[in-house]
């Protein structure tokens, strides 16, 4: 079977981002072979991050060890040693023998020949008054062998700017849908200042992320956010489409029909084979 990488339709193709490095249904996330696999067939992959002690990332979500891993503590008092002796846990906590991922280590991993549409999306979950001097280093060394798969993202604009600076070869995306501001649009309603807004702050930013209910909710009332972000030269993602129901193939097939450029899933393989049917 062929990978799940993007679904052509009407309004053009439409990329399946690989959520926390899923490809399908029942992965663990973030499994070091799982994202090289996805990678090396050429798709587009989200990670998260979060610095370690001495300077670096990690490829996990949260801010402590203890629900993906069979360590304890934050993440930012375990050195990248410490981390390369834990395991990952599975969705039902059970303790696996899969190593936990350091951004540099996978990055080596990766460096070689690689598809061109390949693109690893490094979503940081720090902002920019948390990481140090030696952080940034770490991540521009990192990133170096492989910085054009590479594309840098979060709701920090300046903490994307800072990394993107240390390592320019690298793309960056922007997502304007944290701190307050969905609620806030779904109070107002005023999309074209959210849009506004979301520019003013992105800088130069190629990939827009956008929580797929608020592209909806937009439509709903009237106003395309894809075709207002696109105007402006920016890509579109959407997020997240979880478990693959007929309802999300309904909004799936929606998203593309608007002419969304990606949308990220937890089932790629899953949707993919729905949205042929």
């Amino acid at each position: 079977m062929a990978e799940p990488l993007f679904i052509d339709h009407a309004k053009g193709r439409t990329w399946l981002k690989w959520h926390r490095g899923r490809r399908q249904a029942g992965d663990m996330e973030f499994a070091p072979a799982r994202i090289l696999q996805g990678m090396r067939a050429g798709a587009r992959v989200e990670v998260d991050l979060v610095r370690h002690a001495g300077g670096g990332f990690a490829v996990l979500h949260d801010e402590t060890l203890d629900r993906g891993t069979d360590g304890t503590g934050r993440v930012d008092q375990a050195s990248a040693d410490q981390i390369r002796t834990l395991r990952r846990r599975d969705d039902a906590g059970g303790v696996t023998d899969v190593g936990v991922a350091l951004l540099g280590d996978l990055c080596a991993a990766l460096a070689g020949s690689l598809p061109d549409t390949a693109l690893l999306q490094l979503d940081m979950k720090e902002n920019a008054d948390q990481i140090g001097d030696d952080d940034v280093a770490a991540f521009a060394a990192s990133v170096g062998p492989v910085a054009r798969h590479i594309i840098v993202s979060g709701g920090d604009a300046a903490m994307v700017a800072r990394l993107q600076a240390a390592a320019p070869a690298v793309m960056t995306g922007y997502d304007p849908c944290h701190f307050g501001a969905l609620t806030r649009l779904r109070e107002s309603r005023d999309y074209a200042g959210f849009v506004a807004q979301a520019l003013a702050d992105a800088g130069q930013a190629q990939m827009i992320y956008l929580d797929y209910h608020a592209v909806l909710q937009a439509d709903y009332d009237r106003f395309d956010l894809i075709a207002a972000f696109g105007a402006a030269g920016r890509r579109v993602d959407a997020y997240t489409l979880q478990a693959v129901t007929p309802q999300t193939v309904a909004i799936a097939r929606h998203l593309m029909a608007l002419g969304v450029d990606q949308i990220t899933t937890d089932d790629p393989l899953g949707l993919w084979a729905a949205c042929q049917a």
